[in-house]
């Protein structure tokens, strides 16, 4: 069973930065594609970035410049760095990760930034 575990979340002030890591019980080089998901209260879960295996890189327009995705396949870890936060970035962020043809997802982290 594929785990993943996300860290670094929390609280913090308007623009600042936090960084989000999330490990996998397996390598991130087999994962086809790997991102990140948030979900404000009363809101849909949107996504905010993901990477492909073979390198593409997308983020959502209300998050670029701001934020960067990377991943670390000796740690088998995939980050998320965020920059100058906002209060609408607040929600719980989850890491995603599709691996042989299932979706996995992580328990979910608590991002909450206040003006």
């Amino acid at each position: 069973q594929v785990q993943l575990v996300e860290s670094g979340g929390g609280q913090v002030q308007f623009g600042g930065s936090l960084r989000l890591s999330c490990a996998a019980s397996t390598s991130t080089f087999s994962f086809v594609v790997m991102g990140w998901f948030r979900q404000a209260p009363g809101k849909r879960r949107e996504l905010v970035a993901y990477m492909e295996s073979v390198g593409t890189i997308y983020y959502a327009d209300s998050v670029k410049g701001r934020f960067t995705i990377s991943r670390d396949n000796a740690k088998n870890t995939v980050y998320l760095q965020m920059n100058s936060l906002k209060p609408e970035d607040t929600a719980v962020y989850y890491c995603h990760g599709n691996y042989q043809m299932r979706d996995y997802w992580g328990q979910g982290i608590q991002v909450t930034v206040s003006s």
